[in-house]
């Protein structure tokens, strides 16, 4: 066995602890890169760039509710910070044996079964930290789906005001002059639709994922497909074969 290990709990999971994952700590930087200074050219009419992901994550609902849930949902941190602490208290033993069993040149049998053991371990007590986090991060998704609900009436709303026919993420774009960018107005936009949101999901509430896949499952048990819901401004096709005459 060639590599060292290092007792150290994932990032990830111990920054949770701090401060829970949320949409707001994964979302890009809403603007997007800028042209060099001192460039100048003709703008392209009709064109913008959105960060989506960064306008929900700044709107005046969503910084809110994170702070709202950590009070509501203290006992839920509390309860994982232990948990971590407790787990950290029983993986530095373990990963101090091992390291001195390898500088001791212990035979690659000894040091594999003590490795595989820390990271069984380890993963169990991630799991854990997970589940117990649970409550809060499906209130995280809770809030998330109450201001993406109005997400395509604000987008609609500023490439209306704005004269945009052509929407772009920032993923899209390698680099752009800031006058395109328009996550800033789509915030704006958002406060207005969204000016608050409910941190605690109903009883029996699911996120759209979940939701989507029961129904994917309940399709795959039935032998249904889904229906399709025809877009706003369109009629639905009619059915093939003749068609009964109208009087």
């Amino acid at each position: 066995m060639t590599n060292i290990f290092k007792f150290a709990l994932g990032s990830a999971l111990a920054a949770a602890l701090v401060a829970q994952p949320s949409l707001a700590q994964t979302a890009k930087k809403p603007v997007v890169a800028a042209a060099p200074a001192g460039q100048r050219g003709t703008l392209a009419a009709g064109v913008g760039v959105a960060d989506l992901q960064g306008a929900v994550a700044n709107t005046n609902a969503y910084k809110a509710a994170v702070q709202q849930r950590q009070q509501a949902y203290k006992p839920v941190y509390d309860s994982a910070q232990a948990r971590l602490t407790q787990l950290q208290n029983q993986l530095k033993p373990m990963a101090d044996q091992f390291n001195a069993d390898r500088a001791a040149n212990k035979a690659d049998t000894v040091l594999q079964s003590e490795y595989d053991a820390i990271q069984k371990m380890q993963a169990q007590g991630e799991a854990e930290i997970k589940q117990i986090l649970a409550p809060a991060n499906l209130s995280d998704e809770y809030v998330v789906e109450q201001i993406t609900g109005k997400l395509p009436q604000a987008v609609q709303n500023v490439m209306s005001r704005r004269g945009i026919t052509l929407l772009l993420n920032p993923d899209a774009v390698i680099l752009s002059a800031q006058p395109y960018d328009v996550t800033g107005a789509l915030v704006a936009e958002l406060n207005v639709l969204v000016p608050s949101a409910q941190v605690t999901p109903p009883p029996g509430w699911q996120p759209a994922r979940v939701r989507q896949q029961q129904q994917q499952q309940q399709q795959q048990v039935t032998g249904t497909a889904p229906v399709a819901t025809p877009r706003p401004g369109t009629t639905a096709p009619k059915p093939a074969g003749p068609q009964p005459e109208g009087r």
